[in-house]
């Protein structure tokens, strides 16, 4: 293990070489690990086991950062093929338990435990080929092709975690311990907690652009909060702490509990933390690969609605106004530590990065400034939900990071764990979770008579979503200009009197076609590439209501509110499932449809020429293809060489129905004649962009 320890890296300073082989060294160590997590598995046939009901099987991790890696390589065109496009489907998606994740095993052709192996093995060798030979500049940035890279290393490392909180959950039986470090040796009694004082302050929040150290979309931005003053547990809260919160009735006690938490401690039956275990000898406490009597010293670990609670029966019992902190006052307490960058670390002043145990240890070991454990041995929930700070921007190759946890559903977890290394050791990280989910997390309480401060993010703010939303959903359209209500017009006279029809639209974009579609057929299923689109249209479907933002002038905004019943859509909503796929790597159950659409995507692909020659295979026989295309090709999205049309051919012109006729020939016919129709897109109050697309109907044959 301990060769295997390292940091994440300072990407603006040394020398290009230098900077290539510390690159390649920290993949190497972050992917050696990773796979050293899974050998606490007694057999393969474990993989295929679920930590969690909501999560998917173990497989699915071992196969998901490898196939990251391709995916992301391959969507920003720093390799032109795939190793394994099946692969690189099922284990693409499926982390966070969203509306969108497919859950379902039917679902899925889980392939071999060996042939997973084999394929990390080509992916280790594909991503070495590119550190290797790829041009490195410093300092590296966004747009490098090293910052991908980084991407996957980083993105590994979240995984090493989360992977061993599932790992944590399987049957003891099924694990064998002391084959990923060692844990702590040390128990004891747990000390009495107190109250430090902290003075307040203004907290500045948000990472530079220009910083040393690689960042996911979420950290950058810039937020200014003051921060009143405040007294905050010397310690984590330990077992033994908690252990007087469980034997004096909280989890049986509903003032306790906020409504979430006590639907989910219904739903539980919850009787103690998740991980604590309780007979006739007492309490052990259930470690990733085996468990202990209780360690009374150790941070105790819950999810947010139970540290909720417990804050909840702590002012209850002393009249005190306790509750957990929130992201800016952990910030305070970061800066009274004076704790230093990871970089800066000579050894691990916490425990954390792995550098000391692989478990929890005593809550009073680790001394930093006036508290203890800041930083290290677990997590430490907060009180707010996460959101991207003001000048957020999603980082293209990889929308769904951030966005999908900007839903107010997600609260922040600080300080990292034992098993947090890479980014997740980082000051400025920002990890959240679902209130109900486990991870290595336990909380320090505060106490404050200042009124709780949350940052809401209601309105969706992202500009390219906010365009959508007002294009399909805005007041200020007729049917007429409307591409969403044109096509559905279409489509459903394609279809009369076949409401069973099976219609699977490829651009979901913000759902305002298949709502649509909803109105006449009962099976209707809307992909879209981007997370941050495809949650727009679930959110309608889940709560009923959208709202964004939109570009006024100069610096002006004005806003929107979407409601489904406005557009009454809410009694046929159910007759759409919205997931987030790849068009160009569909799974195999995305097929049987009576009619595809393809809308305003040909032109968005890599290669629309191969998605062509492909897509018979997803419609049944006598089955319908519409495409409605603008034909602008745009070789920063479609290599030249892909284009079906749109150029000259041995000094004769090719348009793109040509190339698209030549394609579809062997297996569509052409139904009626093109039809042209206006898109328009609302970019501010005074700018409005229309688009021509050309509406073609293709029949199988």
């Amino acid at each position: 293990m301990t060769d295997l320890l390292t940091k994440t890296i300072d990407l603006r300073s040394g020398s290009t070489d230098a900077k290539r082989e510390e690159i390649r060294n920290y993949f190497l160590k972050t992917w050696a690990i990773d796979e050293l997590l899974y050998t606490q598995l007694k057999s393969d046939d474990i993989f295929y086991k679920r930590g969690d009901p909501l999560r998917h099987i173990i497989l699915f991790y071992l196969g998901h950062t490898a196939a990251f890696f391709i995916n992301k390589l391959f969507l920003a065109k720093i390799i032109d093929h795939r190793v394994n496009p099946k692969f690189e489907s099922i284990f693409a998606i499926g982390v966070d338990e969203m509306s969108w994740d497919d859950l379902d095993n039917n679902h899925y052709d889980w392939p071999p435990v060996h042939e997973v192996r084999i394929y990390r093995d080509e992916v280790k060798k594909t991503v070495l080929e590119v550190i290797d030979n790829t041009p490195i500049e410093l300092p590296i940035d966004w747009d490098s092709p090293f910052w991908i890279i980084m991407m996957g290393i980083e993105h590994e490392r979240i995984h090493l975690e989360t992977s061993s909180v599932l790992i944590r959950q399987l049957p003891l039986e099924d694990l064998r311990s002391g084959l990923f470090g060692d844990r702590c040796p040390i128990t004891g009694d747990a000390p009495d907690n107190e109250l430090i004082p902290v003075s307040g302050a203004i907290i500045k929040l948000g990472k530079p652009l220009d910083y040393s150290l690689y960042g996911w979309d979420n950290e950058y931005g810039s937020y200014e909060e003051e921060v009143a003053d405040f007294s905050a547990a010397k310690y984590l809260t330990s077992n033994r702490e908690y252990l007087d919160f469980v034997e004096d009735g909280g989890y049986t006690d509903q003032k306790y509990w906020t409504d979430e938490g006590w639907k989910w401690r219904n739903f539980k039956q919850a009787e103690m933390p998740l991980f604590w275990r309780r007979c006739e000898k007492g309490y052990f406490l259930r470690l990733v690969a085996e468990e202990i009597p209780m360690p009374w010293s150790w941070p105790v670990e819950v999810n947010y609605l139970e540290a909720k609670a417990f804050c909840n029966w702590k002012s209850l019992k002393t009249g005190k106004n306790f509750r957990l902190p929130t992201e800016a006052e952990w910030y305070r307490m970061h800066k009274v530590a004076k704790l230093p960058e990871v970089t800066e670390w000579e050894r691990a002043p916490g425990n954390i990065n792995l550098e000391h145990f692989a478990s929890p240890c005593p809550v009073n070991m680790f001394e930093q400034g006036p508290f203890f454990d800041v930083i290290g041995n677990v997590w430490q929930w907060t009180e707010t939900p996460i959101t991207g700070f003001p000048g957020f921007k999603v980082h293209p190759m990889y929308d769904d990071f951030s966005t999908p946890t900007f839903d107010g559903k997600h609260n922040l977890i600080k300080g990292g764990s034992w098993i947090s290394t890479g980014n997740e050791a980082t000051i400025h990280s920002r990890y959240a979770f679902r209130r109900h989910f486990y991870q290595h997390a336990g909380f320090r309480y505060i106490e404050s008579d200042a009124p709780l401060k949350i940052q809401q993010a209601d309105y969706e703010t992202d500009e390219e979503v906010a365009i959508s939303c007002e294009e399909n959903w805005g007041d200020v359209y007729t049917d007429k200009h409307n591409l969403s209500k044109q096509l559905s017009v279409i489509l459903t006279d394609l279809l009369k009197d076949k409401p069973d029809s099976r219609i699977l639209d490829l651009n979901a974009d913000t759902g305002r076609l298949a709502f649509e579609l909803a109105r006449n057929f009962k099976d209707v299923t809307a992909l879209d590439f981007t997370a941050r689109m495809i949650r727009i249209p679930i959110q309608l479907q889940e709560q009923g209501y959208v709202r964004y933002t939109m570009r006024d002038e100069g610096e002006l905004v004005f806003y929107r509110d979407i409601v489904l019943n406005d557009f009454e859509l809410t009694e046929v909503k159910d007759n759409v499932l919205f997931m987030q796929a790849d068009a160009m790597n569909l799974k195999d159950i995305y097929s049987g449809y009576d009619l595809i659409i393809v809308p305003a995507l040909l032109e968005e692909l890599r290669d629309p020429k191969l998605f062509l020659s492909m897509i018979h295979n997803r419609i049944n026989d006598n089955g319908i293809l519409v495409i409605a295309s603008d034909y602008e090709w745009d070789t920063n999205k479609t290599p030249r060489d892909k284009w079906p049309g749109g150029f000259k051919q041995d000094g004769e012109p090719v348009t793109s129905l040509d190339g698209i006729r030549s394609v579809l020939e062997s297996n569509f016919e052409i139904h009626g004649e093109p039809q042209d129709i206006i898109q328009m897109k609302k970019k501010s109050s005074r700018l409005t962009e229309k688009r021509v697309l050309q509406v073609t109907v293709w029949k199988k044959k």
